[in-house]
This record gives C-alpha cells, structure tokens and sequence, in this order.
C-alpha cells in the first residue's frame, strides 16, 4: 500500500480525510484510484485531460515530481512509500 498524504485544503473534499492508503504501483495508477474512490479531491489536483494541475505540486517520499519536465505520472511507487499532494501557496 501507497500512502496518500493531502493537503489542508484538499481534505474538505474527503470528510476531512488527511491521508488515504491505496495499492499503486506507479503515480498515475495512485491517482486514478483516487479518481475512483475521491473524485472531488481527484477533480482539485487532475484537469478533465488527466493532467495535474500547474498549482499542485507531487513529492514522493519528500521529492518533488517534476510532472511537466519529466514524465513524472509514470514514477514508480514501492509499498510503504508516501505520495504527498500539496497545491502552491502565493500572496503578497
């Protein structure tokens, strides 16, 4: 099992759920079954291609997923790792 670990922000959409285990074995997989079980949360980090939003960032174990330079959705997952989604923070 993959742990998911999600935001502040992002818990309102999941009866305030701060992490979610699911069985992936790589990004992508962890994200479509958070489609599948969560679609709110899915909705707030995925558009409606797939693609993760430009205000979200992924880190797996504390490293960022560079998704947009790299093919970041394809990054293995082992069981025990932790896949965090944590949304940019901007102000003034």
């Amino acid at each position: 099992m993959v742990a998911i670990h999600l935001a502040p922000s992002l818990c309102e959409y999941c009866q305030s759920i701060a992490e979610l285990s699911v069985s992936a074995s790589t990004v992508r997989a962890a994200l479509t079954r958070l489609e599948n079980e969560h679609p709110s949360v899915y909705n707030s980090v995925c558009d409606e291609t797939g693609a993760v939003r430009r205000h979200v960032n992924l880190f797996i174990n504390s490293t960022l997923i560079l998704v947009r330079d790299q093919d970041g959705l394809s990054a293995t997952l082992q069981p025990g790792d932790v896949l965090t989604i944590w949304p940019a923070v901007s102000g003034g």
